[in-house]
């Protein structure tokens, strides 16, 4: 974890979705690049679900921010937890575009319907955060169902198992 993500009056936004998919199959849409373009629609470079691996997400760049979010797997237990810091922003930047130093971390848990799929985006420091918290919890909330579409376009297609 980071210090930001620890310290005590930041924010966090969590999100829960029972998958009727397998942790497995979960696992391979939340680590595998190209499925992961799919569910999050910003383009990934670099990413592989190992420990210390960095990789980054690109989006709509604001001011002196170029839109690169630096992200560093810091867990990766296969079919369990999948944990990576989400950096971005400048400090120059107000609103959209101040400086992001959060952790983004993603607990699998068998059900008998499936997977619960749990999102914990923890780390936003208010009021700095205020615009990138209220736009990435609608965002987040969009985002963990849609991972169970794609999985079941590929399910459907025989890709995933």
């Amino acid at each position: 974890m980071n210090d930001v993500a620890l310290k005590s009056g930041t924010q966090e936004i969590v999100v829960e979705e029972v998958l009727p998919h397998a942790p497995e199959t979960i696992w391979k849409a939340l680590t595998t690049g190209e499925l992961i373009n799919r569910w999050l629609r910003m383009p990934l470079i670099g990413f592989e679900a190992v420990e210390g691996r960095h990789f980054t997400f690109q989006t709509t760049p604001a001011g002196m921010w170029d839109g690169v979010i630096h992200c560093q797997v810091l867990e990766a237990k296969p079919n369990e937890r999948l944990a990576y810091a989400w950096k971005g922003g400048h400090e120059g930047n107000a609103g959209y575009g101040s400086r992001l130093d959060t952790v983004v971390t993603w607990t699998l848990f068998k059900v008998d319907s499936g997977t619960r799929l749990r999102l914990v985006h923890s780390g936003f420091v208010l009021p700095r955060n205020d615009v990138a918290f209220t736009n990435m919890g609608a965002g987040w909330k969009r985002v963990v169902p849609s991972i169970g579409d794609v999985v079941a376009e590929q399910v459907s297609s025989k890709k995933l198992h």
